[in-house]
């Protein structure tokens, strides 16, 4: 029999069986044809489609961000050039989250510090703020 069934896929590209699941259902892997006795079988090149998703969620890519990134790879009217624009506003996504994830906790640290921690929760500098509205 040619394929694999899940449980080998999900093991050779260090997943879940569910994680296999969810992105067939995602339409990121194809769904294989179930045989009319036995278990589905995955083609081979499943396991590098999987790693390849892996790898990129692990950079900070979305799903939607993946399944484009799948796409260009297939279509004959895409360079490498267009995948670099994705990587580039990839990291400009990331500096802005690191920027916020700066003031979050510039702004924790100065709560933090308002506080010295002891009394009660009613005179907690740091509750009192968070009862406070944003700042316009």
């Amino acid at each position: 029999m040619d394929g694999y069934t899940i449980g080998i896929v999900a093991r050779m590209a260090e997943i879940g069986v569910e994680t296999v699941r969810f992105y067939e259902r995602e339409g990121l892997i194809p769904r294989p044809r179930r045989p009319e006795r036995g278990f589905r079988r995955y083609p081979r090149d499943t396991v590098g489609r999987l790693r390849f998703i892996r790898r990129a969620k692990d950079l900070g890519f979305t799903l939607a961000e993946i399944r484009e990134l799948l796409e260009l790879r297939v279509d004959p009217n895409t360079n490498c050039r267009d995948v670099k624009r994705r990587a580039e506003a990839k990291m400009a996504n990331i500096d802005g989250r690191i920027a916020d994830l700066r003031r979050m906790k510039t702004a924790l640290s100065r709560l933090a510090d308002a506080c010295a921690g002891d009394g009660t929760t009613g005179e907690c500098p740091i509750l009192s703020a968070l009862d406070q509205p944003p700042k316009s």
